[in-house]
C-alpha cells in the first residue's frame, strides 16, 4: 500500500446548541423541547474529528474565538486526532448552531458563522503550501467563498486530490468545477446544482451527468438509507446502505465525508473506501450529537464484521 497521504480539511467550527423536541416546529410555531445539550460540532470539524478517529493523518484549517465554546472545540478536536495548529483564534464569536432534533432522529438547523467568516484564502493557501505534495483537501461550504476557491486552487497546483462536499449548498463557480476530483452533496444538494431531481440512485445518476459535462472528475451522491452512488465519466457504482436504528441524523453526511477521504488517503480502492464510510455514516446517526457520535477506526471494523462486510 502506498504512503498514507495527509489529509486536510478547510472549514468551520461550530458549538452545536441541541433542543430535543416531540416534533419539529412550523413555521411561527412554538414547541416544548424534552432536554437540550451542547456538542462540539460545524461541518469542517466533524469531518477532520471523523478522519482524525480512524486514523488519517489530518490537520485543519479554520478560526474559532477566544471564548468557552473555542476552547472546548479545540479540546474536542485534538482527542479526536486532528492537528490544531492551523486553527486561529480570533477576536469574533465562536461560530454557533442551533439544531432541533425529533425522536425519529430527524433535525433542523440555523448556522450562526461567527469566527467561521474570518477563515481566510491567505489561511487555506499558507497550510497548503507549508504541507507541500501528496496530499488531500477536504472542503465544505461554511467558510467564505474565496476561501474555498482559493484552497482548490492552490491545492490543485501541488497535484493535490480535491474533495468537496458542497453544504450548505451554494453554486460553484464554472472556472473551479474542473478542479474537483470528488463532489460530494447529498440528494438535495444534487438536485439544486444540476436542476434537477436526484432522490434515487437512477435519477441522481442522470443529474450526476450535468456536473461531468462542466469537468467535475467524478461525484458521489450520499441517499440517506438508499446508500450512496459513484458517478464518473466512465464508471456508475451503487453502494447500499446500512440498516440502523436512526437515534440523531446531525452528522451523517460530516461522518461520511471525513471517512471516505480517510480511507482514500490508506489507498483504498473506491468501492472499499465507500463501503466502510458507508459504516461509519450509520454508526454515527445511532447516538446523539454531532462529534461525539463519530465512529473511532476499530467500531467501524466491529460494525463491518458483524455485518459480513469485511
Amino acid at each position: 500500500m502506498s504512503r498514507k497521504k495527509t489529509v486536510l480539511v478547510v472549514g468551520s467550527l461550530n458549538m452545536d446548541l441541541v433542543a430535543s423536541a416531540e416534533r419539529l416546529p412550523a413555521k411561527g410555531e412554538t414547541v416544548f423541547g424534552s432536554k437540550f445539550a451542547t456538542f462540539p460540532g460545524g461541518k469542517g470539524a466533524n469531518q477532520a474529528a471523523a478522519a482524525g478517529r480512524l486514523g488519517a493523518d489530518v490537520q485543519m484549517v479554520g478560526c474559532v474565538g477566544k471564548d468557552a465554546f473555542g476552547a472546548e472545540l479545540l479540546k474536542s478536536m485534538a482527542g479526536s486526532g486532528v492537528d490544531i495548529a492551523r486553527i486561529r483564534e480570533v477576536e469574533e464569536a465562536t461560530g454557533t448552531a442551533l439544531i432541533t432534533v425529533d425522536p425519529a432522529g430527524a433535525n433542523t438547523i440555523v448556522v450562526v458563522g461567527g469566527a467561521n467568516d474570518l477563515c481566510s484564502p491567505e489561511d487555506a493557501e499558507r497550510a497548503i503550501r507549508q504541507i507541500g505534495s501528496d496530499g488531500i483537501l477536504l472542503l465544505q461550504h461554511e467558510v467564505p467563498p474565496e476561501t474555498v476557491a482559493q484552497a482548490i486552487r492552490s491545492a490543485k497546483a501541488q497535484g493535490w486530490t480535491v474533495i468537496l462536499n458542497p453544504a450548505p449548498v451554494r453554486s460553484v463557480d464554472a472556472e473551479l468545477l474542473p478542479l474537483i476530483d470528488i463532489l460530494l452533496p447529498n440528494e438535495t444538494e444534487m438536485a439544486v446544482l444540476a436542476g434537477m431531481p436526484a432522490s434515487t440512485p437512477d435519477a441522481a445518476a442522470a443529474a450526476a451527468e450535468h456536473l461531468l459535462a462542466q469537468g467535475v472528475g467524478a461525484l458521489i451522491i450520499t441517499l440517506g438509507s438508499q446508500g450512496a452512488l459513484y458517478r464518473s465519466q466512465s464508471e456508475t457504482r451503487h453502494v447500499p446502505a446500512y440498516r440502523v436504528k436512526a437515534v440523531d441524523t446531525t452528522a451523517a453526511g460530516d461522518a461520511y465525508a471525513g471517512a471516505l477521504t480517510a480511507y482514500l488517503a490508506e489507498g483504498l480502492m473506491m468501492e472499499e473506501a465507500m463501503k466502510k464510510a458507508s459504516a461509519a455514516a450509520a454508526l454515527s446517526v445511532t447516538k446523539s450529537g454531532a462529534q461525539p457520535s463519530l465512529a473511532w477506526r476499530d467500531e467501524v471494523e466491529t460494525f463491518l464484521q458483524a455485518e459480513g462486510r469485511i
